[in-house]
């Protein structure tokens, strides 16, 4: 096994498709308001875009979105099983850590929610950028540091008080200044991050798990445990979670973290930065004025 692999990305598509056919999209509501926030940001942008990519959001919600937002002429689905591959754009089967993109090709890349299950996240991020033309934008969402901390705390703390050790069993999530750092990085100008953080209640943690069952994104770590789960091991949990995380009226608050990033391929219009030493007055000047007020 690579060092480098966090994750099993065989296992992340096989339970993807499996919770598609199940499922189909009965659990796709944070997917569905990462696509409004999308809609919301790309508005705030002034200008259009001949070509985007929507890389890997695995429904159309990411596409119909750009087509609303009506600033995209050819919409262009990247997907690594064609059974994700629905609506009315083009799509292409590709892993997203291996982009079939030609450089500077595309004007606008986005991607929602698949970000945080690379294990090249840096790279993948230098070929979307490598495949943006010159001043093409790249808007994405994954999930940050406090996504599901709740459930996080509450299964250490069983599997510590059943068996005395503890296997990782929620996967490790970005800081968001870790991935301004990669933004940079991977070679982006004018990048931005921010967090959106959102709660959703559920009765119990049993109700909570099958949600995250529908979304496809049960444990897929690499160095996760084989051993099969006891009953009494998540009786436990739920009793936990319940102890630790719930309301007056006894529901449980689950929390998700969205991550956002926005960067630009460079171009010569885009702002720079000062030289330093250009600056026309000086701050220990600015400061005596400021006393002397």
């Amino acid at each position: 096994m690579d060092r480098h692999q966090v994750f099993d990305r065989t296992l992340v598509l096989q339970r993807r498709l499996r919770a598609l056919k199940q499922h189909g999209t009965s659990a796709d509501f944070l997917l569905a308001r990462a696509a409004d926030d999308l809609e919301e940001r790309l508005s705030a942008v002034e200008r259009r875009f001949d070509v985007a990519v929507d890389l890997a959001s695995h429904t159309d919600l990411a596409a119909e979105a750009l087509r609303r937002s009506g600033k995209v002429s050819a919409i262009i689905r990247i997907e690594d099983d064609a059974r994700f591959l629905t609506g009315a754009s083009t799509g292409i089967v590709a892993d997203q850590e291996v982009l079939p993109l030609q450089a500077a090709s595309i004007d606008l890349a986005v991607s929602l929610l698949s970000l945080h299950l690379t294990n090249d996240t840096p790279g993948t991020l230098l070929q979307i950028r490598r495949a943006l033309k010159p001043d093409g934008l790249f808007l994405g969402a994954m999930a940050g540091e406090n996504t599901l901390t709740e459930l996080r705390e509450c299964l250490i703390a069983a599997e510590s008080e059943i068996s005395g050790g503890v296997s990782p069993r929620v996967a490790p999530f970005a800081d968001v200044r870790d991935v301004g750092g990669l933004l940079q990085r991977a070679g982006f100008t004018l990048p931005v991050t921010d967090i959106e953080t959102y709660t959703v209640r559920y009765d119990n943690l049993f109700a909570l798990m099958r949600d995250l069952r529908a979304m496809g994104v049960q444990n897929s770590l690499f160095g996760r445990s084989r051993k099969p789960l006891t009953r009494q091991f998540f009786m436990r949990a739920a009793e936990i979670y319940a102890e630790r995380f719930s309301d007056p009226d006894g529901r449980i608050r689950a929390t998700f973290s969205f991550i956002w990033m926005s960067g630009w391929a460079a171009h010569e219009s885009q702002q720079k930065p000062l030289k330093p030493g250009s600056a026309k007055a000086s701050l220990a000047d600015f400061l005596k004025d400021a006393e002397k007020d």
